[in-house]
């Protein structure tokens, strides 16, 4: 059986879950919050390839604390997965943190945010954007 660590994006805990139970919502060990959904993953070389094989869309907002356009647009993806639960899943890859996945999907500029389904890439868009437009910019990838 394959696993891969998450942090928890409510207390911030590290879990471990089973790669073939990624579809039934697991929770937080520590604080039984939902682990997938809801709010921001933290992706990791650990964890990405099996989020990627969920059959949710995925969100990934690449990302570096030092980079204000980066700290400023970290709301608005927020606020957009807590309203896209369970439609979509979001997460944030610090590529400070994750070098290795920021070489592998060729990040050059930051916030990249690319949307993926069935684990290929279907859109991607540099810079941050006010809600509404990053919200009408989803809308159109997540129906790609």
């Amino acid at each position: 059986m394959s696993t891969f660590t998450t942090r928890c994006p409510h207390c911030q805990s590290r879990n471990r879950v089973p790669s073939e139970r990624i579809t039934e919502a697991p929770v937080c060990g520590k604080c039984k919050q939902p682990l997938l959904d809801g709010a921001p993953i933290e992706g990791t070389t650990d964890n990405l390839s099996t989020l990627l094989k969920s059959d949710q869309p995925l969100v990934i907002d690449f990302w570096a604390p030092w980079c204000n356009p980066c700290v400023g647009f970290a709301p608005v993806f927020k606020q957009v997965a807590q309203e896209r639960q369970g439609a979509a899943r979001f997460v944030k890859i610090d590529t400070e943190a994750q070098q290795a996945l920021g070489a592998q999907y060729g990040i050059r500029s930051i916030p990249t945010i690319m949307v993926f389904k069935g684990g290929n890439r279907v859109d991607m868009i540099n810079g941050a954007l006010p809600k509404t437009q990053f919200d009408a910019w989803l809308n159109n990838a997540l129906t790609k």
